[in-house]
């Protein structure tokens, strides 16, 4: 795949996504494996071409301490697309969509339409991937070339997207804290754009923005010869089911131990804040 190597995104945001489809790899070849992801490991080699064998490790590195709790989460997320289906959704949004392929793994129905918003230069390695692998999806299946810091509901509407049916709308990481301005704007938009019904999880999870996978991470993302501003402390988000209830929803909020108590793996009990707040659009 020289021609993909060649768009491979080995710095800013976007790279994030080849270190989820990393951990989605190792899983697929886990003899206990939560999922099967047979795409995966065709974005891990595609992208391994664009990386010089120091980045990579680094790569592989980062991969190996976020991979616990993110191959969990991408279970998680599988189930919450099967609950939404069969609670009557007919569209789903993938928020930063990265390298997701639940399009083509989750066997989901011909009639669900799938919207995947990203960034150009994400879609501009996914794609070929996919069509040298002549991947073929079970469900419509839409591109959305955008940024969700910046208009993203035009794009999101001349894709075909239909405001007026439920809609479950799918964040993994894209949006972080909602107690941050351009993340509540996020929630604000979709909130217009969803029909009673529409579903919505947003992530509960307290962070050590100086803890070493975190520095890690940046420094991966933003290059090592920019400078590392210190990050803001996250404000504690207790009010964001109080804030989600004013603009329209109706929230329950589940413990990260409880969801993943029925999960065949053995897993150390952890903060009980940490969760996800579900939300239901009245």
């Amino acid at each position: 795949m020289t021609e993909t190597a060649a768009t491979v995104p080995v710095d800013g945001v976007a790279v994030t996504a080849i270190g989820v489809a990393i951990i989605r790899a190792r899983e697929s070849e886990r003899g206990d494996r939560l999922y099967d992801d047979p795409q995966a490991k065709n974005f891990v080699a595609a992208a391994r071409k664009g990386f010089t064998p120091e980045r990579w490790a680094r790569m592989e590195a980062l991969a190996d301490q976020f991979y616990d709790g993110r191959t969990i989460g991408v279970r998680l997320v599988d189930e919450r697309f099967r609950e939404a289906i069969e609670a009557g959704c007919s569209q789903i949004v993938l928020l930063g969509a990265g390298l997701d392929t639940r399009a083509y793994r989750l066997d989901l129905p011909p009639a669900l339409h799938i919207y995947e918003i990203d960034l150009p230069e994400l879609f501009a390695f996914k794609e070929p991937v996919l069509s040298a692998t002549a991947a073929t999806p079970t469900c419509h299946r839409h591109v959305v070339i955008a940024d969700l810091r910046e208009n993203w509901r035009k794009p999101l509407l001349d894709t075909g997207f239909d405001p007026t049916v439920p809609t479950c709308w799918v964040d993994e990481g894209s949006l972080g804290y909602l107690n941050q301005d351009w993340n509540r704007q996020v929630v604000q938009t979709l909130t217009e754009l969803s029909a009673p019904a529409s579903r919505f999880g947003a992530a509960r999870i307290p962070i050590d923005p100086e803890a070493p996978q975190y520095r890690d991470l940046r420094r991966l993302v933003s290059g090592d010869n920019t400078p590392q501003p210190t990050p803001p402390t996250p404000a504690p988000d207790y009010g964001i089911e109080q804030w989600l209830d004013n603009i329209g929803w109706t929230t329950e909020f589940r413990t990260w131990n409880d969801m993943i108590a029925h999960l065949p793996r053995p897993t150390t009990p952890v903060d009980p804040r940490i969760g996800t707040i579900d939300a239901i659009r009245r």
